[in-house]
């Protein structure tokens, strides 16, 4: 199988960059100067077990590539703001033999939220959900960091609403190559959901920088039990925690290397490059959503969507309001 990445930054490309050094074929899609940077000098990985660099194929989209492969898979791992455009890109593409890849090929969403599963499937016939455990980064073109250690990461995977059949057993077995976990789990958003419920963190990290002291803590707190009121009011099952760290145990370790210290999110990441977008309103948003549907109120997570989407539009640093601020905000809504 040959493995599309759309979205070579933080995810993509320690997913690209895996698969690659595990001896798959990988094209990477990019754009602006990440495409440019990919191009000129390869994909760079930074890992605990040393830097990587593969010179991959690239394109800045699916008008480059031509004609689909009928073993290709489409690895979705753009922001969840930026998935309506791509599967209207990438669906109508031909594919060998006849079709197009929304009717033949299969789509993986490799991506945070619950979201983009849904908008893929209005098109796409066969999607795959991938919970993504994941740290990296990707805050200078070209340049991947990914920290984790013995693992890259791990990637529960399954077919969208349920199930699992071959195609995800022979993705997830060519992901085991590659330094990287990928447990095929016909429950697969039962992950997602639990994933869900831990980057609520983003917008306030995003905002207010890396969680290191009780007060950002706290207000993580908070805008979790909301998440966990509002799924049950739902009807929504997650994995709960301790099932998580049963399964993750010590199979992702962060062990400081080549002298750098870890970022941010990938929220705190966006703020970081100054994209001018941010993911929140399918993050703390799908919360704010689903508790409205369900009339629970959201007062912590409704801030924390507002105050994350207004940083971006305005171009505002990563970490520049005070968390007190943010709290502040919160307790005025209650």
């Amino acid at each position: 199988m040959r493995y599309i990445i759309i979205g070579a930054g933080a995810v993509g490309g320690a997913i690209g960059g895996r698969l690659a050094q595990g001896g798959h074929d990988v094209v990477l899609v990019a754009r602006g100067t990440q495409y440019e940077a990919l191009r000129e000098r390869g994909l760079v990985l930074q890992t605990p077990d040393g830097p990587h660099t593969h010179r991959l194929p690239v394109v800045d989209g699916p008008d480059a590539l031509g004609t689909l492969g009928a073993d290709d898979v489409l690895v979705l791992a753009v922001k969840t703001q930026d998935s309506s455009a791509a599967l209207a890109a990438w669906g109508v593409r031909p594919v060998e033999g006849g079709g197009t890849a929304a009717g033949r090929l299969p789509l993986v969403c490799a991506q945070n939220g619950v979201e983009s599963e849904r908008l893929a499937l209005r098109t796409f016939q066969r999607v795959y959900a991938m919970c993504v455990w994941l740290p990296a980064s990707f805050v200078e073109p070209g340049v991947v960091r990914a920290d984790g250690t013995p693992l890259t990461g791990i990637l529960h995977l399954g077919r969208y609403p349920e199930g699992a059949d071959d195609t995800a057993r022979a993705i997830a077995a060519d992901l085991e190559d590659s330094l990287l976990e990928a447990p095929v789990a016909a429950d697969v958003m039962r992950w997602k959901y639990a994933k869900l419920l831990a980057n609520l963190a983003n917008a306030i990290e995003a905002v207010s920088g890396v969680l290191t002291d009780e007060d950002g803590i706290a207000l993580f707190r908070r805008a979790r039990a909301e998440g966990e009121a509002v799924l049950a009011a739902a009807g929504i099952a997650y994995t709960p925690q301790e099932e998580e760290r049963k399964i993750r145990a010590d199979k992702i370790r962060f062990e400081p290397f080549d002298g750098a210290p870890r970022g941010g999110g990938s929220s705190w990441q966006s703020l970081n490059r100054g994209t001018g977008t941010i993911e929140a309103d399918y993050l703390n948003g799908e919360i704010a959503l689903l508790g409205r549907l369900h009339g629970v109120p959201t007062p912590v997570n409704d801030v924390l969507q507002e105050y994350a989407n207004e940083a971006a539009r305005q171009g505002r640093a990563a970490g520049e309001t005070p968390v007190a601020a943010l709290t502040a905000a919160v307790d005025a809504r209650q």
